[in-house]
């Protein structure tokens, strides 16, 4: 279980041996120094670096409010195989998300996204760049209905789904959802 150094939280390490290392990544976390927030003072990077005390190296992100498993290399050039195998779609990454509504039991969500800009990181971005394809897949593992009434509806409906992105766009499982009425 994670407890502190000094001031600083400690990482759950899920996983380590002599070239990577796993972390549970809590939602709010930035992975490292980022223009998106300027003002953070806390990162994955060097909190899972200060804690085992040896340099780390980034190969993938989860952005800020998400949670999960993040993964560092311990050197270079694990990092630079790592980077490739996640950029050649290797690496199968699976999601867990609770979605409003009842999804459908299974489904593949093609739909192509505009890219997302961040005010600060994004100025030089193209302003009318096209929408870029996108494709998720996902699965319904389980339902809920809450006797709590949300605005017309009587009751409140949930599902988890289990989720496989094939592309990589911006917020894209967030949005793919959205697009099908399935908010988070």
């Amino acid at each position: 279980m994670p407890g502190t150094i000094g001031e600083h939280r400690l990482l759950e390490i899920l996983y380590q041996d002599e070239y990577l290392v796993a972390i549970n990544k809590p939602s709010g976390l930035l992975v490292h120094r980022s223009m998106i927030d300027r003002h953070e003072t806390q990162f994955a990077l060097q909190m899972v670096r200060d804690q085992i005390g040896a340099r780390v190296y980034p190969f993938h992100r989860l952005d800020k409010p998400t949670s999960g498993i993040l993964l560092f290399a311990l050197n270079p050039e694990i990092a630079r195989l790592m980077t490739a195998a996640f950029s050649m779609r290797e690496i199968k990454k699976e999601y867990l998300a609770v979605v409003r509504g009842y999804a459908e039991q299974q489904a593949v969500i093609n739909y192509p996204l505009k890219e997302e800009r961040d005010k600060m990181t994004d100025r030089q971005a193209l302003q009318n760049k096209e929408a870029q394809p996108a494709i998720t897949k996902f699965q319904t593992q389980a339902t809920v209905e809450l006797p709590y009434a949300v605005g017309r509806y009587s009751a409140a409906r949930y599902s988890l789904i289990k989720a496989w992105p094939r592309t990589g766009r911006k917020h894209q499982i967030r949005r793919h959802m959205k697009h099908i009425y399935h908010p988070w």
